[in-house]
């Protein structure tokens, strides 16, 4: 399962969690301006804003996990098991299979304006990339700096979502996470009160207490809470460093480790990678479970005029600094 964020410092930050059993040989990956996007019922789309992100590259194709464009505005899709709904095609709208949505939207739209005038003429198709390569039930998450949506497809069409929050994790749909909040309106951050009874010396032994109640197991519900109880209630220095430093740390309240999640034999979910991307700069932060320290790329150091796809593998192996290597300590 997964967990994507958005988070405003003195610039705009976009990224998520990607929670599996495996990885799928993603890589951090630019498409230029003219890479010609070629969609399954929408024609060819040959000229573009340039996008970054992370993304599985198959026959020359980036299949999207999440990604921003030069403009600022990003995106992101996440499991949606048992849940999404994809329809037939309709020669009224603009028939999109699932694999195609990031980069159809973020290709052709500055800001969230154009986007939400792009979607009023969209279907979701269900049709996979391949026979190799099966339809995963997604939802999406679609915002620049001031808007934040959530999209998921259902029987009766497209629901879109306003997410004040800028958080979506997996099942259940969008508006019982909204409403689960309502029952967590007494958590805070400040220091604990005595609400319980009057008459009553009761004092707080620890700090922190203030926020008793906040789930703390792996299920996508507990995770959405948490993560917006932590985002909500951020604070970070307006430094780049510490602004990516703050995203990071918000993203491991929910990240999962190897083992307390089984599922079958000796697979276990955990969080593959993380990521945060600077929309206002397009510098693509990411760490791996194997790896923890933080990795740049930056979207305007390459040819954004070209043709070909750009990948940048992922560093998996973990890197460790150390100190005292040289026995050369400062007094």
């Amino acid at each position: 399962m997964c967990t994507a964020i958005t988070y405003r410092a003195k610039d705009h930050y976009f990224g998520r969690n990607l929670d599996l059993e495996h990885h799928y040989h993603e890589a951090v990956t630019i498409t230029p301006r003219n890479y010609p996007f070629r969609f399954r019922r929408a024609g060819e789309l040959p000229h573009h804003y340039a996008i970054i992100g992370m993304a599985a590259v198959e026959d020359n194709y980036p299949l999207y996990y999440d990604a921003t464009n030069e403009k600022g505005l990003s995106m992101a899709g996440l499991s949606f098991p048992g849940l999404a709904v994809y329809g037939d095609g309709s020669p009224e709208m603009d028939n999109i299979t699932p694999y195609e949505l990031i980069p159809w939207v973020l290709g052709q739209c500055a800001n969230m304006e154009e986007a939400m005038t792009l979607l009023k003429r969209l279907t979701i198709l269900g049709e996979p990339f391949s026979k190799t390569l099966p339809l995963s039930p997604l939802h999406w998450i679609l915002c620049d700096r001031n808007r934040c949506v959530t999209l998921e497809p259902f029987a009766d069409g497209l629901r879109i979502w306003e997410n004040p929050v800028g958080v979506l994790t997996n099942n259940p749909p969008f508006d019982y996470h909204m409403y689960k909040l309502t029952e967590y309106l007494n958590v805070t951050r400040e220091p604990a009160q005595n609400r319980f009874a009057k008459g009553i010396d009761l004092e707080p032994y620890s700090r922190g207490m203030g926020s008793i109640g906040i789930p703390g197991d792996l299920s996508s519900a507990s995770r959405f809470v948490r993560a917006v109880f932590t985002k909500m209630n951020s604070v970070s220095g307006h430094s780049e460093a510490e602004s990516v430093s703050q995203f990071f740390h918000i993203l491991g309240s929910v990240a999962q480790q190897r083992g307390p999640v089984h599922i079958r034999g000796r697979l276990y979910e955990f969080t593959t990678y993380s990521s945060c991307c600077n929309t206002d700069l397009g510098i693509y932060y990411y760490k791996t479970y194997e790896n923890s320290q933080i990795t740049a790329v930056e979207l305007a150091r390459e040819n954004l005029e070209g043709r070909e796809i750009i990948s940048y593998p992922l560093l998996r192996q973990q890197q460790i600094r150390r100190q005292n290597q040289t026995g050369s300590a400062q007094p």
